[in-house]
């Protein structure tokens, strides 16, 4: 990070590049898990209660990477966390690729999501450390190299599911990325990090104060959003249209537009705006979106809601992550250790009430529970922001 004239500049050094294509393999485990579900459902002839319990077992293995990343931070520091959960996650994958059994594929989703999330936020606190005041445009941007490796490898899973390769064959391009990756950059890491915990044992900083817990529920707020759109936008999508369920699913395609081309723009307006701002622009205009695809009928306004959706929901976790490590009194790996617990958390919380909600009064009553949401997380935005 630099300043010119006062303003704030992104520096995308060889460290800063590490870290971007770290997180773009991390994303085609998470979204080729999430395209592989429908199929591996399918393979295994299991009901879709059954099946989701994949996500859960993510979700789970989520918050326990939260729960044993501070023991880990003081015994290895963020760069071996980080390259521990690709190799980690990426036996969860295997498994999940060779072997077709229950009991296999639970256990894969649950080691990749725990090892993944791992690296995940190691990577992330190290990001946020190494840019300083351009930590939130280095995060958002991050994030949309995330997206659009993600795009790519749910395209690539549904095409080779059509051939006589099968759809678990694309599932070995993340173990493929990340030899690649270690071969070509494994030498390259931030200069002089120190030791998370030997740092905050010098730095004096304060514990963190109730500004951090009410960020970590904004966090969790945010996830919960996010997650609730991946699951049910596209069965209000047809609902509301009328829509078959497999035309409806392309709605989800122009959310994940949306996400992609937010996390680029915010990047460069997280340089020239206060965060707590752009955050509540952000949510405001996913509650815009939200309101013109919950009116729609017409299958391109439901795009538009959708897109515009995306937009915003864009900026939620990174803006999100980064008002956690503002509020955490010094202590950036504390707050990369809470991340995943609140993650985790609104990750099986989210859906779960809103699909409970759907059960008893229909999805389009159900959404209204995005407004609430989204209202819940400006007031927390806004409550914790540092007073003059």
């Amino acid at each position: 990070m630099s300043t010119a004239a006062g303003r704030i500049r992104l520096i995308r050094d060889a460290p800063t590049w590490l870290i971007y294509l770290q997180l773009g393999t991390f994303a085609t485990f998470l979204y080729g898990l999430s395209a592989a579900l429908p199929l591996l459902r399918q393979d295994q002839q299991v009901s879709n209660a059954v099946a989701g319990l994949h996500g859960t077992a993510m979700a789970a293995g989520t918050i326990l990477a939260g729960l044993f990343l501070p023991v880990l931070y003081r015994g290895y520091g963020r760069r071996a966390i980080t390259w521990g959960g690709l190799a980690g996650m990426n036996a969860g994958v295997v498994l999940v690729m060779l072997v077709p059994a229950l009991p296999a594929t639970l256990l894969g989703y649950g080691l990749a999501g725990a090892f993944g999330s791992a690296a995940l936020y190691a990577s992330m606190a190290a990001l946020s450390d190494h840019h300083g005041a351009a930590g939130p445009a280095a995060i958002s941007e991050a994030n949309g190299v995330a997206v659009v490796f993600g795009i790519a490898m749910s395209l690539l899973l549904s095409l080779v599911a059509q051939t006589a390769l099968g759809w678990r064959a694309t599932l070995l391009l993340t173990p493929l990325l990340t030899v690649a990756l270690a071969l070509v950059m494994g030498r390259v890491w931030i200069p002089a990090e120190r030791r998370p915990e030997a740092a905050v044992a010098t730095s004096g900083h304060p514990r963190p104060g109730w500004r951090f817990y009410v960020a970590g529920g904004v966090l969790f707020c945010c996830v919960a959003l996010e997650f609730c759109f991946n699951l049910w936008a596209a069965s209000l999508f047809a609902g509301n249209t009328g829509l078959s369920a497999a035309a409806a699913a392309t709605g989800l395609t122009a959310f994940t537009a949306g996400m992609a081309a937010g996390r680029f723009t915010g990047g460069r307006l997280a340089l020239r705006l206060p965060p707590d701002r752009l955050f509540v622009g952000a949510l405001l205009l996913t509650g815009a979106g939200w309101l013109i695809f919950w009116l729609s009928s017409a299958p391109l306004l439901g795009y538009a809601g959708l897109l515009i959706t995306g937009l915003g929901v864009a900026l939620h976790f990174p803006l999100a992550l980064t008002e956690l490590i503002t509020h955490s009194g010094g202590h950036p790996d504390r707050a990369s250790a809470v991340a995943p617990i609140c993650s985790g958390a609104a990750m099986a919380v989210g859906p779960l009430v809103l699909g409970a909600l759907a059960d008893g009064f229909g999805t389009r009553h159900a959404f209204l529970l995005v407004p609430v949401i989204i209202g819940l997380a400006i007031g927390g935005v806004i409550t914790a922001r540092p007073r003059a």
